[in-house]
């Protein structure tokens, strides 16, 4: 429940919250696949015709039953039975604390938060892709406990509280969750003999001896993976990891479609092997609908797919004295109706994502 504190923080005046609602917002825009996309229009694609492909990513990946209660299963958004649009949470989980049984389990409270999550949204024709980042310090109401960070439901309820709170922030309905470990980054760049990115802010990774140059940079093994973790080393830390990380899964996915992968069952079944093992996915989104909705997506250009952080109203501080970043109820009401109503399209076009 909200406490009058809490309403004073986040709506503390009519004219601080335009000032914020005016500031430009941080939004990235570029050629982005997610890593599970990139599966899915890759090398799962190919496992339609390599059909011993999709066992193998069936026996290697993880699932997950969301375990959502009856209570907790009737409260969830209703989605009209017409409705063929689709929302996917795409979260990207950097495990706290590997040793205990509990870190992995993701359907209850754990010791570890998301680092990366997004909403994809598949609109009912199947024309495009829209893949929304949001900001982990964002500071929503999460049911049962109050107003906190976003990527804190994890830490207090598992994947199916962050689901609820997303579901409850858009009034929509999530279809299916996909989640890859970050250690799958490091295993995705060896898989494919090292991934170059055109890499914008030199930077030396926080408590490592990791330099990344300015220009061109190939990134293999943990180089990999620090990159796409790092935030302390920007000013605009998150924000930047988040760029990182598209620019990352951009120049992967590009490797992965190249025709001399697609062409490699070797190189096909090197990549599943190697990182099947940290994709989980709901019980419902197995292989053979990933392959089916690859094949619904083919004629999707995966370089113009579009990708946007959500925006938010400003930084701030919360009662307890954390960083926060403020939510838009503007940016919350729009999205919403553009998921509902299957106008994302619309939405994208009103609001063009800013380069940063």
């Amino acid at each position: 429940m909200k406490t009058e504190q809490d309403q004073d923080l986040v709506f503390s005046s009519r004219s601080a919250r335009n000032r914020l609602e005016r500031k430009k917002k941080k939004r990235t825009r570029g050629i982005v696949v997610s890593v599970v996309v990139v599966l899915l229009l890759a090398v799962l694609s190919a496992g339609y015709v390599l059909f011993d492909l999709q066992r193998q990513f069936n026996s290697k990946s993880n699932s997950v039953a969301l375990g959502f209660s009856d209570a907790q299963e009737q409260a969830r958004p209703i989605k009209d039975p017409d409705d063929k649009s689709m929302n996917i949470l795409l979260l990207g989980v950097d495990h706290a604390d590997e040793d205990t049984a509990q870190s992995a389990a993701l359907d209850e409270a754990v010791s570890q938060r998301s680092d990366s999550m997004m909403l994809v949204h598949i609109p009912e024709d199947r024309s495009q892709v829209y893949v929304m980042s949001m900001v982990r310090d964002m500071y929503v109401e999460i049911p049962g406990y109050g107003m906190n960070k976003l990527n804190a439901a994890i830490s207090l309820g598992g994947v199916p509280l962050l689901m609820q709170t997303v579901e409850g922030l858009f009034d929509t309905k999530l279809d299916h969750l996909a989640m890859i470990d970050f250690e799958g980054f490091r295993e995705l760049s060896t898989a494919l003999g090292g991934v170059t990115v055109d890499n914008e802010i030199p930077f030396t990774a926080n408590d490592t001896d990791y330099f990344y140059p300015a220009g061109d940079v190939t990134l293999q093994g943990d180089r990999a993976l620090r990159f796409v973790r790092e935030r302390k080393s920007f000013t605009s830390g998150d924000y930047q990891r988040v760029a990182n990380q598209r620019k990352f899964i951009s120049a992967a996915a590009k490797q992965v479609l190249s025709s001399s992968t697609l062409a490699n069952p070797v190189k096909l079944y090197e990549i599943v092997d190697k990182v099947s093992p940290y994709l989980t996915f709901g019980q419902e989104f197995d292989a053979a609908t990933l392959v089916g909705l690859g094949l619904q997506l083919k004629n999707v250009d995966t370089e113009n797919m579009e990708m946007f952080t959500m925006p938010t109203a400003g930084t701030s501080t919360s009662a307890d004295g954390q960083s926060i970043e403020l939510a838009s109820e503007l940016a919350i009401s729009q999205i919403a109706e553009a998921l509902q109503t299957d106008s994302m399209a619309a939405y994208v076009q009103e609001n063009p994502p800013e380069t940063p």
